[in-house]
């Protein structure tokens, strides 16, 4: 597979990557809870300079397989006269679900890039389906699979981070932990009505 680099800098990407959570993601995500969706988003960004074109949220109360990165790329297919996945930034609020890292990869998509991990949906948001899919299906340990093969290459936002100048990290992490706290609040009002929707997996 031919992979297009990210012309940015971490700082740049670390930057857009978290301007695209709170402006595009979040707003939307407070909409889908409210509605009694759970809490996972995901974005799309051009490669050239890190402007959202398009961001989606969960929407399992309509479709049970309308998790935040399937319903995001239903929707691209949707619009017209959006960049080919090549030049686009794939961005997930959460660590992809074996589903959504198929539904990536089947759409053409080199890269992915995610806020929090599977452990993170597991033990901070009490979501614990993605690592028991992995685990009873497909035999996987967390981390078991590979987050560079010859499809896509993954990285966290935490590791982008690691990689921006160090004058600007304390601010970065300041954000991060802003965003952190939204989901947080976003997961309690999630789990306190979850037994009122029809979500199969709550």
């Amino acid at each position: 597979m031919n992979t297009h680099p990210i012309p940015l800098t971490d700082t740049q990407l670390a930057e857009a990557l978290l301007n695209a959570l709170e402006d595009h993601v979040l707003p939307l995500t407070r909409k889908g809870v409210a509605a009694g969706n759970k809490i996972f988003g995901a974005a799309l960004l051009r490669k050239s300079d890190g402007s959202v074109v398009l961001a989606e949220t969960n929407n399992e109360t309509e479709n049970p397989l309308w998790h935040g990165e399937v319903h995001l790329l239903k929707r691209y297919r949707e619009v017209e006269g959006l960049p080919p996945p090549e030049d686009l930034i794939f961005l997930s609020t959460h660590e992809p679900c074996s589903m959504c890292l198929s539904a990536i990869t089947w759409a053409g998509f080199d890269n992915f890039f995610d806020f929090f991990t599977h452990e993170d949906s597991r033990d901070s948001f009490a979501i614990p389906h993605d690592l028991k899919i992995l685990k009873e299906v497909f035999t996987l340990d967390p981390g078991g699979y590979r987050r560079a093969n010859a499809y896509w290459t993954a990285r966290s936002v935490a590791e982008v981070i690691l990689g921006a100048d160090a004058a600007a990290q304390q601010r970065l992490r300041a954000r991060v932990d802003a965003i952190t706290a939204e989901y947080a609040a976003l997961s309690d009002a999630y789990q306190q009505g979850k037994a009122e929707n029809a979500i199969p997996l709550r």
